[in-house]
């Protein structure tokens, strides 16, 4: 029995000459994987543009228990993304925020309030015309929260050091190495007034939009291991000065 979804591309991987394999986040069973029939023919070339990484679609999925590779039909793009691609600065964005994803999420658990955070944080991002940026850090910063790692905010004082295994501003310097100086502790403070609405007036520099992009990834690490090493941020660094 096939189940219709909604769906966030994530990722797509060659499997082999025929077939693709698919990682999608879907809002009522988290993140899957699907085969996806590859081709030459024009169905399958206009197929394969759906499945664009960020792409948010809908469709009917064939679950079978015990199976961690599943199939489906019916595929339809539900947003015109056409903004996030042909723009090179957000199509960039795009692919950071996919590999972050793709690293980050591996719960096939139901979690409707993340993936309706990261759909309208897509559909943000296509439309938006100034602080395009700044997007990645306040996505970067939100997203903790859905995962439950976002900084305890309330801690904060000024002079303390921030604590990043444990998220909080401490008065004592914590006993292990993954802390921010109380000169730097403040950025913290600073990305958690950051809004959707807000991103085009934080004028950072490139050195300090870097420095804060490699801080916020550090603390990931820290509390996801499969986050690893990332290629986008390099292209960031490179793009936004």
């Amino acid at each position: 029995m096939h189940e219709k979804l909604n769906g966030i591309v994530l990722h797509v991987l060659r499997y082999s000459d025929k077939n693709s394999i698919v990682h999608i986040l879907t809002d009522r069973c988290g993140r899957m994987a699907f085969l996806l029939p590859q081709g030459a023919t024009k169905g399958a070339r206009l197929r394969n543009a759906m499945f664009m990484p960020l792409s948010v679609i809908e469709f009917e999925a064939k679950i079978l228990p015990g199976r961690d590779l599943h199939t489906f039909r019916d595929a339809r793009s539900t947003c015109n993304l056409a903004g996030l691609y042909s723009d090179p600065f957000k199509n960039a964005v795009a692919m950071f925020i996919s590999e972050l994803l793709t690293r980050s999420i591996q719960e096939s658990e139901e979690n409707i309030p993340l993936f309706r955070f990261i759909e309208a944080s897509i559909i943000l991002l296509n439309n938006m015309e100034t602080g395009i940026a700044n997007f990645h850090i306040w996505f970067l910063y939100n997203l903790g929260a859905f995962l439950g790692i976002q900084p305890d905010i309330d801690t904060f004082k000024e002079g303390y050091w921030f604590d990043m295994a444990n998220g909080i501003f401490t008065q004592e310097r914590p006993i292990h190495s993954h802390a921010l100086h109380p000169k730097e502790a403040p950025a913290i403070l600073l990305l958690s007034r950051m809004t959707s609405q807000n991103l085009h007036l934080f004028k950072f520099n490139r050195t300090q939009r870097g420095e804060i992009l490699d801080i916020a990834l550090s603390y990931y690490r820290l509390h996801n291991s499969m986050i690893g090493s990332l290629r986008s941020p390099d292209i960031l660094k490179q793009l936004f000065v």
